[in-house]
């Protein structure tokens, strides 16, 4: 090649104009640019050579502003349609020729420059440039504007992302959520530290990043992993740095279907005909007893005193079937939810609230459709007499468990029917343990979270006299559904706990009364069983039970009522045994779901909790080895009802009772460590 021929190469992407200077090697050539610098290029390196005269490094400038003037892509469609329709080839000579009428050095190199540019007219084919037929323009042009919509758009996401990142309020639009939606789902898998046990590491190993989701990352320049999505998500405010991941990677809806909330509304608004011949009960005093924050009021309890001298109880129960048939939106959608989901931060309700909340509710001065369970109990506490029936009831009061425990505590001579409910509760507690109920207390922690987590409170639920009271009531409607299920053949979700085996009496008196004895005795319990014929339920000491006393948010519950409900009227049950046995083994899959859920959020807000109090100092006691080769050991925060795991590097025996902080809590990755405080005597 001759000295001073003026020659293109590429730097990367970049077009750079050269001079030869002289050979490197046998097959090389140093080139100098015209900023005077000297690359050694080998000959596939240079892609266009300029014929023609001979130049100098500094002549370059000047040969560009020649070829600037027919720089217009827009003259290429011109010789493309004079072209496509012979298909004949062009060099750049030729293509300089047709465009502007001459072959100049300067001309030549535009035609290249145009021809090498273009992703629309012409392919290259040898040193010439062959015309695209019609339909493969027509193809281009349109991944064109698809590529250039597509780089706008992601322009505009970089600016509201940089907007959101400033705290600006964003309209985000309907792509940029797709982009989040993939972001949350990757960042979801975040639960799975906790779920499987993994690392971030191996996580991110585990989970390469999606398309959607790697190209965003990239965008931003942020690390294409879970913990990076999940960082991202929460700058950009679209999630809080508490964002329950452990719902998110479930299968419980969150929100409900547009077309559910719509059929919801369609129900309350409409006059539904009663199908059932209902019992006025109008008359009776009916308290409905629930915690300060509950919504969904599903049972109430009476008293009444028979003209025989008899005491009859009544157990009502909310009647949601009242508004939905079985198969129906409604039903499907509750089914699929299996439970109201109880959080620390609020609830997830079985059904949309405007019905939850509302008709499907016993509401205090409100006439309410309810199923009722009227029961006399024999002088030991057993069912001597029952009757079930489809209601008006009249909720007179509601009240609070402290409300309740104050008027027993007082004797409050104006509501006697509290005082004759509790005693029979008592009786009827007392009677189910003479047939071999088990009673295992432990203290039960309520976590309760404010905003987004600003707030977080952790009290006990106490085992009060109100809180027995209630649960006496509902266990007995339980084996009062169950008995009538039972009497009349009636496929129903029975529930039966085997017996346990626990142990000898002589190991339990060896362990310390109290917490450690009921924690080694609540290990050898097995857990309850579904059927659709009666089983008996050790734990509560019943030949026969169901669960039916929280229709509005136990689907089982429901479906007892679905079933009971139709019997009443004489119609044959809307699931056969089958039916409801497939029914109930999808629902319990769920159910199963929606406990770990609750486990986990519990659990995440309680170290949550021990990391903002990490100066406090608790009385602890150990219950039970985790692993006593290693030292671990499950403690009772007994002030918070919390149980968690703990190492000691010192002997130390089941009941003693230590003081511990919070040394180091993650909620995240679901680690807690503890460190033993030990006062020095003065």
């Amino acid at each position: 090649m001759e000295k001073g021929t003026l020659v293109e190469f590429r730097v990367g992407s970049d077009r750079r104009l050269g001079v030869v200077d002289r050979p490197d090697g046998k097959a090389r050539w140093f080139v100098v640019d015209e900023r005077g610098q000297s690359h050694s290029l080998a000959p596939r390196q240079i892609t266009y050579t300029v014929s023609g005269q001979t130049y100098k490094p500094s002549q370059i400038p000047e040969f560009l502003e020649e070829v600037k003037p027919y720089l217009d892509p827009s003259s290429l469609e011109v010789a493309w349609e004079l072209l496509v329709e012979t298909g004949e080839t062009a060099t750049p000579a030729e293509m300089a020729n047709l465009l502007f009428s001459s072959s100049e050095a300067y001309h030549c190199y535009a035609a290249y420059y145009l021809l090498s540019d273009d992703k629309i007219y012409f392919k290259q084919k040898g040193d010439a440039y062959e015309p695209r037929t019609s339909a493969a323009v027509a193809e281009r042009k349109h991944q064109l504007e698809v590529e250039a919509l597509k780089a706008k758009g992601q322009q505009e996401f970089l600016t509201r992302v940089e907007e959101a990142l400033k705290g600006e309020l964003v309209e985000w639009q309907r792509h940029d959520r797709h982009r989040l939606e993939a972001l949350e789902k990757y960042a979801s898998l975040l639960a799975d530290i906790v779920r499987v046990g993994l690392s971030y590491d191996t996580l991110a190993r585990a989970y390469p990043p999606p398309q959607p989701v790697q190209e965003t990352m990239n965008l931003l320049g942020r690390p294409a992993t879970p913990q990076g999505a999940f960082q991202l998500l929460v700058d950009l405010g679209w999630w809080n740095e508490h964002e329950n991941l452990f719902l998110r990677r479930s299968s419980i809806p969150i929100q409900f279907p547009t077309k559910v909330i719509e059929v919801a509304q369609q129900r309350l608004d409409s006059h539904l005909p009663d199908r059932d011949n209902r019992l006025e009960l109008t008359h009776l005093k009916v308290y409905t007893i629930d915690d300060e924050s509950t919504t969904e009021i599903d049972d109430g309890v009476s008293w009444e005193s028979l003209p025989d001298g008899r005491e009859r109880l009544w157990v009502h129960i909310a009647d949601p079937t009242r508004w939905l048939s079985p198969e129906d939106d409604l039903d499907l959608e509750a089914r699929k939810r299996g439970s109201t989901v109880y959080l620390p931060t609020g609830m997830i309700p079985m059904f949309p609230e405007v019905l939850a909340t509302g008709p499907m509710s016993l509401v205090q001065g409100k006439i309410c459709c309810a199923l009722s369970f009227g029961i006399i109990l024999d002088e030991a506490g057993a069912v001597e007499e029952y009757s079930i029936h489809p209601s008006l009831i009249k909720p007179t009061y509601r009240l609070t468990y402290e409300d309740v425990d104050e008027v027993l505590h007082l004797g409050v001579e104006a509501e006697p029917e509290i005082a004759a409910i509790a005693q029979w509760a008592n009786r009827r507690k007392a009677w189910r343990y003479a047939q071999g109920a088990i009673s295992i207390n432990m203290p039960e922690a309520m976590i309760k979270v404010k905003g987004k987590g600003e707030d977080i409170s952790i009290d006990i639920l106490e085992d009060s006299q109100s809180r027995q009271l209630v649960a006496e009531m509902m266990i007995l409607a339980g084996e009062v559904a169950a008995k009538y299920g039972q009497k009349h053949n009636i496929p129903l979700p029975f529930r039966g706990q085997p017996q346990p085996e626990l142990p000898p009496e002589q190991e339990l008196v060896q362990l310390p009364a109290g917490f450690v004895r009921a924690c080694a005795m609540r290990r050898c319990m097995p857990k309850s069983e579904m059927s659709i014929t009666p089983v008996r339920h050790a734990g509560l000491g019943l030949d026969t039970y169901t669960q039916a006393t929280s229709p509005i948010r136990r689907y089982s519950d429901l479906l007892t009522h679905f079933q009971l409900k139709a019997h009443l009227r004489g119609d044959v049950p809307p699931f056969s045994a089958e039916q409801l046995k497939e029914v109930m083994l999808s629902v319990s899959t769920i159910t199963q779901e929606v406990t770990m859920v609750e486990r986990q959020t519990n659990r995440y807000w309680a170290l949550e909790y021990l990391r903002r109090n990490t100066d406090r100092v608790w009385e602890t006691v150990v219950l039970m080895w985790l692993r006593e080769d290693s030292g671990l050991a499950l403690i009772l925060l007994e002030e918070l009802g919390l149980q968690l795991p703990m190492f000691f590097k010192r002997s130390v025996k089941l009941g003693e009772e230590i003081l511990v902080k919070a040394a180091h809590s993650d909620p995240h990755k679901d680690v807690i460590q503890f460190q033993e405080i030990i006062y020095q005597e003065a």
